[in-house]
């Protein structure tokens, strides 16, 4: 992470505190990045737990190696089921509450949900598509 200059004045301040948040990846409970959307607490409660149809979702850390590296892979796997799954991920690192509930020791894990409930779940790094599609799919008889 960088750290900010202790000694800023006035406009400088303001445009460095507004470019690290337009780079931050996270920038709001919803906010989505390349057809994944990031959720918080609230939208999680929304879009999964209340949510219907199959659902996979990638809790992840932004500081993690591994799920950089399966980034890309999931944003193939996210536009290949575009319509008959949804994707959504979950930053560990801010959603601590969420970590816990659903016992994440480790990064990056998916986990599959349908009308509420876990079905399926992988734990690890896997930067395969194939193996990835598999995974997120398996659960609902998708593929």
């Amino acid at each position: 992470m960088d750290v900010l200059p202790t000694r800023l004045i006035g406009s400088q301040a303001r445009t460095l505190v507004t470019h690290r948040l337009s780079e931050s990846p996270q920038r709001g409970p919803s906010a989505s990045r390349d057809g994944i959307t990031s959720l918080d607490a609230a939208g999680f409660e929304a879009r999964v737990m209340q949510g219907h149809g199959p659902i996979a979702v990638e809790f992840m850390s932004y500081s993690c190696a591994h799920c950089g590296a399966m980034e890309p892979v999931l944003q193939e796997v996210a536009e290949t089921l575009r319509s008959r799954e949804s994707i959504f991920r979950v930053n560990v690192a801010v959603q601590l509450d969420l970590a816990a509930t659903y016992g994440i020791e480790g990064t990056p894990t998916l986990i599959m949900f349908s009308e509420g409930r876990e079905v399926g779940r992988s734990e690890g790094p896997d930067p395969d598509a194939a193996t990835v599609l598999e995974t997120v799919t398996a659960p609902f008889g998708l593929q």
